[in-house]
């Protein structure tokens, strides 16, 4: 025996529905209970994205078995509404902010680290290493697959929506709430290791001629030693840290 139930997605959780669904209430047959994790991920919505639900008017978990005729209300993580006396369904922050990032977000990784991001990236990583790292490591998914998400294990992740690195560095902020986090030029944009300031004698001999006769501050990777000053380069990615900030 059949019965139906009604789900509704709220603000931007809606980015995840096709155009008929897009902030309506959806009448889904239930044939036999479900957890409401495998409601919600079952039209779509990876569990990552949902912070609190709400079944005839109470919070309930993500191991909430749903029942004939209830009403089901999804909505993402909130940022200035205070709700803590309901049930979250996401897990803490984590006491420190680090990521791995799937192949498609090599620029955004690169722009994590230049705001002292721990970003973990590599072109070739699996669906599976990216869930193993996630979840190992304690590590944000960020990843334009919304299936990726909906593995089990994984705990913390991001749905990046833009395909602009510009725009998506944006979103992460905005997301975890980041821009008091921010320590600019501390990681390698290379290999997401850390800088250190080095002296120029120690690597004068690794620089071209007119790098060293216009620069005297050099820092290096401790990991690649791969070395860095401020010069054009630098000065580009800091008028982009301030747009930033302002925005």
């Amino acid at each position: 025996m059949t019965s139906e139930i009604s789900i509704r997605f709220y603000e931007e959780l809606n980015d995840f529905l096709p155009l008929d669904q897009y902030k309506r209430d959806i009448s889904i047959e239930l044939k036999q209970p479900r957890s409401v994790k495998d409601l919600i991920e079952s039209v779509g919505v990876p569990h990552t994205e949902v912070d609190l639900i709400i079944v005839n008017g109470e919070s309930v978990g993500f191991d909430y078995l749903v029942q004939d005729d209830e009403h089901i209300s999804v909505y993402p993580v909130f940022e200035a509404l205070d709700i803590s006396p309901l049930k979250h369904c996401q897990p803490k922050p984590l006491r420190i902010t680090s990521f791995v990032l799937d192949t498609h977000l090599g620029r955004l990784a690169a722009y994590l680290r230049m705001l002292g991001f721990d970003s973990l990236y590599r072109n070739n990583y699996r669906d599976s290493e990216l869930a193993d790292i996630s979840a190992a490591e304690h590590r944000i998914l960020l990843t334009c697959d919304r299936q990726l998400l909906m593995r089990k294990q994984i705990t913390h992740g991001f749905f990046v929506r833009s395909r602009q690195p510009h725009e998506q560095v944006k979103e992460v902020l905005t997301r975890f709430d980041l821009g008091n986090n921010l320590h600019p030029f501390t990681r390698c944009l290379h290999c997401n290791g850390k800088i250190r300031t080095v002296d120029k004698m120690d690597v004068e001999d690794r620089l071209l001629p007119r790098t060293s006769a216009h620069y005297n501050e050099f820092y290096q990777c401790t990991a690649c030693h791969k070395i860095y000053w401020k010069g054009s380069h630098y000065m580009k990615m800091k008028a982009m840290i301030e747009k930033m900030d302002e925005s």
